[in-house]
């Protein structure tokens, strides 16, 4: 049985390969920057594409906030290499096969059948921050994800 990961919790670490099969681990940004990390679900969807893209377009504001932004879904690393080239991307998309990021952050299927959608904002000691869930309205992780950083310390 999984526990949902909530506001003031400590994120569970993990370590998981990215679209270039380099392996990133929520521990190498601790003390350095916040984590915006959202959980999508399937590459190439529309709604995922939607997001992804938008997560690209502000990459550099979210940067600018002192965050680095990972991607998660349990497409393989060959999908997200594709997809990250479809979307621009220029941060890390982490291929969680078999769903074991997904499954120890509580992360809900939506209607009990889709992978859901969620953003995480973790400051640089660990705590989440702020959380987002909203399977149908793809492009507000990104703003809600940047009114947060807005609020964090430094």
């Amino acid at each position: 049985m999984t526990s949902k990961v909530d506001l003031g919790d400590r994120a569970p670490d993990f370590t998981l390969p990215n679209q270039r099969g380099e392996m990133v681990s929520l521990h190498d940004f601790a003390g350095k920057k916040n984590v915006v990390m959202y959980f999508y679900p399937k590459d190439f969807t529309t709604g995922c594409t939607t997001e992804t893209i938008a997560f690209s377009e502000n990459y550099e504001g979210l940067t600018g906030l002192g965050a680095e932004v990972l991607g998660i879904s349990s497409d393989s690393t060959d999908s997200h290499s594709g997809f990250a080239k479809k979307c621009n991307v220029g941060f890390p998309l982490l291929s969680d096969t078999g769903a074991k990021v997904r499954e120890l952050y509580g992360v809900p299927s939506s209607l009990g059948l889709f992978p859901g959608r969620v953003t995480y904002v973790i400051d640089r000691q660990g705590v989440v921050r702020h959380l987002y869930s909203s399977q149908l309205n793809p492009k507000r992780h990104v703003a809600e994800a940047i009114e947060a950083l807005k609020k964090l310390p430094g």
